[in-house]
């Protein structure tokens, strides 16, 4: 009898390991479209090897519509199980739910993260929560073509002064060689408050200078010195400087974007994702080079920007939560850092195979330069938005009717943005 109940229970244990495991689905939402679905779906495939019935099935939506999604699903207890999405989008989605995890004890969990820096983490930090797990690097340089230097005789600019000089050859000197006077120095884009103000922060951020409108504190930084100098030689490149096409300041991204690939600017900005485009023979066909934003004074330090970083986040509700966090933790191992570098261009881990990858492209993935994180002021002041289009409004009046001096502009901007900083902070 007891022997009985010995084999039975042996044959009720291998039939246990013989039989097939539980089916579990993990669901992603984003906004990657079908580089994201290659890229999580490669990153499902190995996350599966060491979680056998476990797939990731990824839906990608155009990113209004990511935003309603998932807002609407943490509200109604009806989440996906992991979101991912530029840092500022969730932070919206935060914003209107309060149902994002912090991932401060994940991250503290994982061994292997040292190829995180500072800024990765203060970028992925929002009111002192992690909201998401870092997970791609949005990485912003200047990009300057390479057969107009070697026509003009010059080298990628390391200073501003070196950066305006170009600018007039590349305005003046047909660098192109089509005889004709249609290229400009700069590609650039003012149209929306995001548009100019982003090509601020990049001059402003590229040189090391923190904060390009106002500080953690509530400071207004305009007027500051180093800013000044900044936003004085930023709106002259747009008015006086005659650096770019004289419709700019009614360009958005599609616009500066025509300029670019249309080959008619010889210095624009250049994001990761936009390489392998650019490097296209029907586009740009690998011609520019890409570097650190140029430096305005001596003693300050020529960055690339971090723009924004892509990552992961688990809401609270999330129907498979512990699965869904081990999955957000294997993101940064180095099988889905690789699948993300192949299928997406970004990543955040230096220990990837780049072999295959253009000089262009390994520039990026390399990131071996100084790393500049910009500080989305929206994460600390709720009112900021309204902030910057105020500031917009201001800065594009000056540009259809420039003044004779912008130091006194400059300085009465400031004391309107204070006044009004001062009185949304209080609504």
């Amino acid at each position: 009898m007891r022997l009985a109940k010995v084999l039975s229970g042996a044959f009720c244990a291998a039939m246990l390991l013989c039989a097939p495991l539980k089916a579990q689905e993990l669901t992603v939402w984003h906004d990657l479209g079908d580089n994201g679905i290659k890229w999580f779906q490669a990153a499902g495939a190995e996350f599966a090897k060491s979680r056998p019935g476990v797939t990731v099935r990824s839906l990608s939506y155009p990113t209004d519509q990511w935003f309603g999604r998932v807002i609407g699903a943490l509200n109604t207890d009806t989440a996906p199980d992991l979101i991912f999405n530029n840092y500022e989008r969730v932070i919206r989605v935060e914003s209107q739910t309060g149902k994002v995890m912090d991932m401060t004890p994940v991250l503290a969990g994982i061994t292997d993260k040292g190829f995180l820096a500072e800024d990765d983490l203060k970028v992925a930090t929002y009111k002192g929560k992690m909201i998401i797990l870092p997970v791609q690097r949005v990485q912003m340089a200047l990009g300057v073509r390479k057969s107009w230097l070697d026509k003009t005789g010059e080298k990628f600019p390391e200073t501003w002064e070196d950066a305006k000089r170009i600018a007039v050859k590349f305005r003046d000197a047909d660098p192109d060689g089509n005889g004709k006077a249609d290229t400009f120095g700069f590609a650039l884009q003012a149209a929306k408050p995001r548009d100019l103000i982003h090509m601020l922060d990049l001059f402003t951020f590229g040189t090391g200078v923190r904060h390009t409108l106002i500080d953690p504190a509530g400071q207004i930084t305009i007027d500051e010195p180093k800013h000044a100098q900044v936003l004085e030689e930023f709106l002259k490149t747009y008015s006086s400087y005659k650096f770019v096409a004289p419709d700019t300041i009614n360009h958005s991204f599609n616009e500066m974007y025509q300029v670019i690939e249309g080959g008619r600017a010889g210095m624009f900005r250049v994001g990761d994702w936009n390489v392998k485009k650019w490097d296209g023979a029907n586009v740009l066909n690998g011609d520019f080079i890409s570097g650190p934003w140029p430096r305005f004074a001596e003693g300050e330090t020529n960055a690339v920007v971090i723009g924004g970083m892509r990552g992961v986040a688990v809401p609270e509700n999330a129907p498979n939560k512990a699965l869904a966090v081990e999955f957000a933790k294997f993101l940064l191992d180095k099988q889905a850092q690789q699948a993300s570098l192949e299928a997406v261009g970004a990543g955040v881990r230096k220990d990837l195979d780049i072999s295959t990858l253009s000089d262009r492209q390994q520039f990026f993935a390399k990131a071996q330069g100084q790393l500049v994180a910009y500080d989305f002021p929206e994460s600390i002041h709720p009112f900021y938005p309204e902030l910057e289009a105020a500031f917009h409004r201001k800065l594009l009046a000056g540009l259809a009717n420039p003044p004779a001096d912008w130091k006194p502009f400059i300085a009465e901007t400031a004391k309107e943005m204070r006044d009004l900083a001062a009185k949304l902070s209080k609504g």
